[in-house]
């Protein structure tokens, strides 16, 4: 799975359009990389540049932007009404999907010191990123803004985590910049069924951790919070009031918690949230978090496909209520899918089988073997779902919910194989296509066959090892499932066993080609060990259904 992230950098130029083109043009030249969003600014004269992609293009675009604005903006001669601090004023790394923050923090340290040591940039490290805790406040980081670096440079106090720490002519031109790694930003709009905006902002007072006054014995003891991250207000185009939020950390506090939560304060006022609106685009984790929340709460099976947890996380919190919703167009990994080239698993039923029938040598039996596997794991997995919904099993409904998440796991990673076996094939003949005219062609043509051919064994044997874990879920549904589908499980048991076979049947063939003695060995040790032990898991689930077949 891809890891990535997302980087927001704000440059100190809102107004000149031309000097906004040519950084952001930086970030289409690195391949990886999708410019999301770029978001200028008049008055604040500062424009908020939204990226994403896997970890190093991004960090390698982000020196690119902070390169390009420190060359373009004079921060000597810059004015507006936002505060900053340098040419690119922060640079902030967000984790989007399977990666910790951990790592990203890591991300944010060497793009820091690569910034500091070749561009001789003032860095400061702020939020998660930050290597003194007052620094985790980016305010604080700022103290002073830009007009105040003369005097901050050369303290120990101000010294950067990274660059230069003296004031020089360079320093004067491109100001510093604050380089962090925090959590991913949502802004939501919470719909109610009122027009009053006092209401509205009585519930957003609510919500607020320390929204209202301290009182002691009815006395009011404090001031409200000046707190921004929830506030109402009343929306024309609609007609209606709303409680906006932005939730900082959706690690703490997930989007769907804080649905329910504006929906029991709004309760508790009388009024009802009738849906809410994602503003801007979101992890897919969002939804799918969301999704099996409330799935649970149904006491339904999680273990249904992605796009059905999409479904239910829509409409649970409305985010159709007042336009269409299309998760396309609001997911981020979904907007940056690759859709240039054609998927295997994208295909018809039909369409597969006749693309498999064609002239063509691929898709060919490690890509069906794939498949056979998918579909083993399905078959186990729509077993584990009937079960949990069998009237009078209501008590087991997470049990089986637990083995369906399973199944759809071991599934979802075997389609990936699918289009997998296929590229890694494609790799060879890219290979062979090589030139040999020279005897350093010929070289390097051999060790990329070599390299290629390796990697075609390696994919046939990961389809070993993922198919052969269906068995587990299948033998599971053919004891403990609901008895009026064990044949279902029963077939699951074969095509899981096929699957294994055929694609043992792809290692040994690209094997025998491989020059490595010792990783040729090891390999085909292991895939004739995995194959032995599917035989036996499908004979024995064979007789478990059988005796269930006859009572």
């Amino acid at each position: 799975m891809k890891q990535l992230i997302e980087c927001v950098p704000n440059i100190s130029e809102g107004r000149d359009k031309n000097i906004i083109d040519q950084v952001t043009a930086e970030i289409e030249k690195v391949e990886g990389v999708k410019l999301l969003d770029v978001d200028p600014g008049m008055t604040t004269n500062r424009t908020v540049i939204t990226f994403v992609g896997e970890p190093e293009p991004v960090c390698e675009a982000a020196y690119r932007v902070v390169k390009k604005a420190a060359e373009l903006i004079d921060m000597s001669q810059h004015h507006g009404a936002h505060p900053r601090q340098g040419a690119t004023d922060v640079c902030p790394l967000i984790p989007v999907s399977n990666i910790t923050m951990e790592e990203v923090v890591e991300y944010a340290h060497k793009l820091g010191k690569r910034l500091g040591d070749e561009l001789n940039i003032p860095i400061y490290c702020y939020e998660e990123a930050a290597y003194i805790k007052e620094r985790r406040n980016l305010a604080y980081c700022r103290t002073g803004e830009y007009e105040s670096l003369a005097s901050r440079l050369g303290t120990e106090q101000w010294k950067p985590d990274f660059g230069p720490n003296e004031w020089n002519e360079h320093v004067a031109h491109t100001g510093a910049t604050q380089v962090g790694a925090r959590d991913f930003l949502v802004a939501i709009n919470y719909n109610l069924n009122t027009t009053s905006t006092r209401r509205a902002n009585a519930i957003a007072f609510d919500v607020r951790e320390k929204g209202r006054p301290m009182r002691e014995g009815g006395k009011v003891t404090g001031k409200p919070m000046k707190d921004e991250n929830a506030i109402g207000w009343f929306i024309e185009d609609y007609g209606i009031a709303q409680v906006s939020m932005n939730i900082t950390n959706i690690s703490v506090s997930p989007v769907h918690v804080c649905f329910e939560e504006v929906c029991a304060k709004a309760a508790a006022r009388g009024v009802r949230v009738t849906g809410c609106e994602i503003v801007g685009l979101v992890p897919k984790k969002v939804l799918m978090d969301a999704g099996r929340f409330y799935l649970a709460k149904q006491q339904r099976s999680l273990g249904v496909s992605e796009e059905e947890i999409m479904k239910i996380a829509i409409k649970s919190m409305g985010l159709d209520d007042l336009k269409p919703f299309d998760p396309k167009e609001k997911v981020i990994e979904y907007l940056i899918e690759d859709h240039s080239q054609k998927k295997l698993v994208d295909m018809t039923c039909t369409g597969f089988a006749n693309e498999t029938a064609s002239e063509s040598p691929a898709p060919g039996g490690g890509s069906i073997s794939a498949y056979m596997g998918a579909l083993g794991a399905s078959l186990a997995t729509m077993v584990a779902n009937l079960s949990s919904h069998k009237p009078g099993w209501d008590e087991r409904w997470e049990e089986f919910s637990n083995w369906a998440v399973k199944g759809q796991a071991i599934k979802d990673e075997l389609l990936e194989l699918v289009d997998e076996d296929t590229n890694a094939f494609n790799k060879i003949m890219d290979a062979f296509g090589l030139p040999k005219k020279t005897d350093e062609e010929k070289a390097a043509r051999t060790a990329a066959i070599q390299e290629a051919t390796k990697y075609a064994t390696q994919v046939p044997f990961r389809t070993m090892k993922v198919a052969f874990k269906a068995f587990e879920v299948v033998r599971a549904m053919a004891e403990t499932g609901n008895p009026n589908s064990v044949t279902d499980a029963g077939v699951g048991a074969l095509c899981a066993r096929s699957a294994v076979m055929g694609a043992h049947l792809n290692v040994k063939i690209n094997a025998a080609s491989l020059k490595d003695e010792e990783f040729k060995a090891q390999i085909l040790n292991e895939a004739a060990e995995i194959e032995a032990a599917a035989i036996k898991e499908e004979a024995e689930i064979l007789e478990i259904v059988n005796k269930v077949i006859v009572g």
